[in-house]
């Protein structure tokens, strides 16, 4: 249905329309919320234009103190939203578009509950000013009155929460640059290294200094929390395997980050060795090279666990987010799904799952595993051992969004019990073979499904360091993996520094 007034052109769509075209059920609660400006052409329709919102993306936040103004408002026959020029404001959305300060439309019908599903999306656009969405809150069972803002209506709420941290724990040794000066660095952002859900990485130079990676964060991404998770837990740490950040810049909505520049790039394209062969004809890790790594590694997460004053719980260990120098020495990288907590704390709270599909631990989907804590990195730590092992990928990225995780390491577990040849490529020698054995060992202790069952990482640095007789064959771990929409929304795959 569409029609005109004065405000612009407004789009309705039906319930009933849209739980065939989009898949809505059980919708039972709407609000109006502010979005980004959206070019609109004359001769697309109504789905098209909500089409185009919803794949460009937008952020919002909860507001939960509304909840007897809204209730009025859909009382008296109106929709909840927020005012136009302040989001943080209250506004009852009447027949006709207008928008009353109020909590009631003028009218003050009070209008009966629906027993069926209602659903009811508003599209307005005009040359100046926000366009307006209608944002629906799918609820089983229970009304839950959760009422969104804009992240865009609070960006100056979320600068200030920015700048108020770095006044309260500036950190030491970083230095602040000007986004001007990060254009400059990065020569106009003209080397890309790699990009993800919260930015692209770009190669920098500092003035007479070191070659850089230049991370640029989303502006429409986000609250700020990837860049205070950033720089509150890198700019405490100071470790050989943990990547160093240099500096950072705050310029209104523009956020960067400054590391250090790691010329061998990402594990991921060592481990997949067929792939950099063809890819690169760079050469392939050895297997005591691929050991070193693996030990470099577990010592950086070891640090973060034990070394710091703050404890750092990394979520999102994977061959991606390892990085090699010159001499191929590991450096763990990308923080912005770290969380930082006590020593003394066994478990850490956590409001949604974090990591990525593949590498995340149990209970951090479900809390019937156990509780969120340091052994939830050493999941993914194990994972990631396992998968430099085997050289496949505990997730197939080329697959259809509907196909399920690959766990090769099933079949490894089986020949070690049996004792037989573990059948890696490139085994030449007992000694190679081994290692192979040894990491996988390992691999299969840190992957146990309940955490209470995996070791620390020091013990896993004993295992791997110590002798190979000692190691005791591991429990067969029962393999769960995550629905997918339960990870999608905070799945970091950002690539930090791959060289060109």
């Amino acid at each position: 249905m569409k029609y005109t007034s004065k405000e612009g052109c407004k789009l309705v769509w039906k319930c009933t329309q849209l739980k065939q075209e989009l898949g809505f059920q059980n919708c039972r609660v709407s609000t109006q919320v502010q979005v980004s400006n959206v070019t609109v052409l004359e001769s697309e329709s109504g789905s098209e234009v909500l089409k185009k919102v919803v794949d460009e993306g937008f952020d919002v936040s909860f507001v939960t103190d509304w909840s007897s103004q809204c209730r009025t408002c859909k009382e008296s026959g109106g929709t909840c939203g927020t005012n136009e020029n302040d989001s943080s404001q209250f506004s009852c959305y009447c027949q006709g578009g207008s928008g009353n300060h109020d909590s009631a439309c003028a009218t003050n019908k009070s209008r009966k509950k629906k027993t069926g599903l209602k659903l009811a999306i508003a599209f307005v656009a005009s040359g100046i000013g926000l366009p307006l969405i209608a944002v629906i809150i799918c609820r089983n069972k229970v009304e839950i009155w959760k009422f969104i803002t804009s992240k865009f209506g609070n960006t100056k709420r979320t600068d200030k929460k920015i700048e108020a941290f770095l006044e309260s724990q500036y950190p030491l040794g970083l230095k602040r640059y000007s986004y001007s000066e990060v254009k400059k660095m990065s020569d106009s952002f003209k080397v890309k290294l790699g990009e993800g859900g919260y930015g692209s990485v770009f190669k920098g130079k500092l003035l007479n200094g070191p070659s850089v990676a230049v991370k640029i964060l989303n502006e429409s991404k986000g609250n700020g929390e990837e860049f205070i998770n950033e720089v509150a837990s890198i700019s405490k740490t100071s470790h050989v395997n943990v990547v160093t950040l240099l500096g950072f810049c705050l310029e209104g909505s523009k956020k960067a980050l400054i590391y250090e520049f790691m010329c061998n790039g990402s594990l991921e394209k060592f481990i997949h060795n067929k792939e950099v062969v063809a890819a690169e004809t760079k050469p392939s890790l050895s297997w005591d090279k691929m050991y070193q790594i693996a030990i470099g590694i577990a010592k950086g997460l070891e640090y973060l666990h034990k070394g710091c004053n703050t404890r750092i719980l990394h979520f999102d260990i994977k061959p991606h987010n390892i990085l090699l120098d010159e001499n191929y020495s590991p450096k763990i990288s990308d923080f912005g799904l770290a969380k930082l907590s006590t020593r003394e704390e066994s478990n850490v709270s956590m409001s949604n799952a974090r990591g990525t599909i593949g590498y995340v631990a149990p209970e951090v989907w479900n809390r019937s595993f156990g509780g969120v804590s340091h052994k939830s990195d050493v999941y993914s730590y194990g994972m990631m051992l396992l998968e430099m092992v085997g050289g496949q990928r505990n997730i197939e990225v080329e697959a259809s969004r509907s196909s399920e995780l690959y766990f090769p390491h099933l079949v490894i577990y089986k020949k070690l019990e049996l004792g037989s040849d573990l059948g890696l490529e490139g085994m030449m020698s007992i000694e190679e073979n081994e290692v192979a054995k040894r990491m996988t060992m390992v691999g299969l202790w840190c992957i146990q499904t309940f955490p209470s069952d995996r070791p620390t990482i020091s013990r896993v640095i004993d295992m791997l360091e110590g002798n190979i007789e000692s190691l005791e064959m591991p429990p067969k771990p029962v393999i769960s993996s995550p629905p997918r929409k339960t990870l999608d929304f905070s799945t970091s795959s950002i690539s930090m520094m791959h060289s060109s």
